[in-house]
């Protein structure tokens, strides 16, 4: 395939796994330079892998090389992903903080390729709030992040934290070295974030969505080829580089700029936490604090525009819409209800009370329905793993 994985192999008890992970790279035609920590040769011998990959394996920052000279910039500069896995709490902690005190952590440095690290170690390593802190990190500075596995782990006890299946492994690495453009020449529209309805020039109502799942969807789309528009209300995160981004406060503002694009687009997908509801008249000056807390002030609330209804009535035939229903109780019957009442082509309905498919979660557990009656559950899975399966559903509807 002509390209180069830069394989960094760190002090994990999976670490003998990468192996299977070397020889498959290898065998499938792609050039594997293999770098090991001291603790990761503890486990596995780098002579095994240079017999399988042909190159020698680079493991010491000072050691001199028959193929570089200046190792950590040549292998940087030769790589077209580096992939880290297993990638320890260490490592991952360097690497986020920018320590550079060993090869792996200074090639990552000098590295300028995509990078897919893969942690694995013990559940309450990884659940620990400061590795936790580490992988945000990572993923703010664009490091691609697999999940790790659930299971039995080396020490006995049964959580997450267990090296991904190697096949897993190889997939997401042929993904972002192989991407499928299936939606290229296609425009996307989707919305995402709350939306905020203001009560006076201060205060407002929303509610807890933070865009997560939207903008996992509007780069998912965009990763396939797609020229994407992600309008979006109020939310936390940076927008997908390479998106045109709409920012809008309320529903009536994300309606109308949605309805504005329309008629361009080819999918839209409505991923937004709209509110149901506004105030009915906005107060001009800030509210005054009432002087007794047992006072009551009462606001008249009056409902929002249903956005994907209004773009179900204006649906063009070759459009494919889709929409989410966020449900507490009788999921797929409203979701049903929904589908048909927005005209859509499939909905992505969700418990947002199960644990892991909440607001402002990194997982969700959604299961598709479809017009023609089809109902597929879907495990639970990271929102990026639930965006990548919504576009691969939009693209068989194309």
């Amino acid at each position: 395939m002509g390209k180069t994985i830069g394989l960094a192999i760190t002090g994990g008890i999976s670490a003998y796994k990468i192996v299977d992970l070397a020889s498959k790279l290898k065998k499938d035609g792609f050039e594997v330079v293999v770098m090991m920590t001291k603790g990761a040769e503890q486990f596995v011998s780098p002579l095994t892998f240079k017999t399988i990959t042909g190159r020698e394996v680079v493991n010491d920052l000072w050691n001199e090389s028959q193929e570089y000279k200046v190792q950590h910039i040549d292998v940087a500069e030769e790589i077209d992903l580096l992939v880290v896995a297993p990638a320890t709490a260490n490592m991952i902690g360097k690497m986020a903080n920018g320590i550079a005190d060993d090869l792996i952590s200074t090639v990552f440095l000098a590295n300028t390729a995509p990078t897919l690290i893969v942690p694995s170690m013990n559940t309450n390593m990884l659940e620990n709030p400061i590795v936790q802190n580490n992988i945000e990190k990572l993923k703010g500075f664009g490091v691609k992040v697999q999940e790790p596995d659930s299971g039995i782990l080396a020490c006995g006890v049964s959580g997450k934290g267990r090296l991904p299946e190697i096949d897993e492994i190889y997939n997401e690495i042929l993904k972002i070295l192989k991407p499928k453009l299936d939606l290229k020449g296609k425009k996307v529209m989707v919305n995402a974030g709350t939306t905020c309805e203001d009560i006076d020039p201060v205060r407002f109502i929303a509610n807890r969505g933070t865009g997560k799942m939207g903008f996992s969807i509007a780069q998912a789309a965009y990763n396939r080829g797609a020229d994407v528009i992600l309008v979006s209300g109020k939310s936390p995160l940076e927008p997908p580089e390479g998106v045109n981004f709409q920012s809008v406060w309320g529903a009536d503002e994300m309606c109308e700029v949605m309805l504005k694009f329309q008629p361009e687009c080819d999918v839209i997908i409505g991923a937004a936490a709209v509110g149901d509801f506004k105030i009915s008249g906005v107060a001009g000056q800030k509210m005054k604090k009432m002087e007794d807390e047992s006072d009551v002030l009462t606001l008249q609330l009056v409902g929002t525009p249903d956005i994907l209804k209004e773009i179900g009535k204006k649906k063009k035939d070759h459009q494919v819409t889709v929409g989410f229903a966020a449900e507490t109780e009788n999921i797929v019957e409203n979701a049903k209800k929904k589908l048909e009442s927005k005209n859509l082509d499939f909905i992505v309905a969700n418990d947002v009370t199960m644990e892991g498919a909440g607001f402002a979660s990194d997982t969700n557990i959604v299961t598709f329905i479809t017009r023609d009656g089809d109902i597929v559950p879907l495990e639970k899975m990271t929102k990026d793993d639930v965006a990548d399966a919504i576009i691969d559903k939009v693209v068989d509807l194309i």
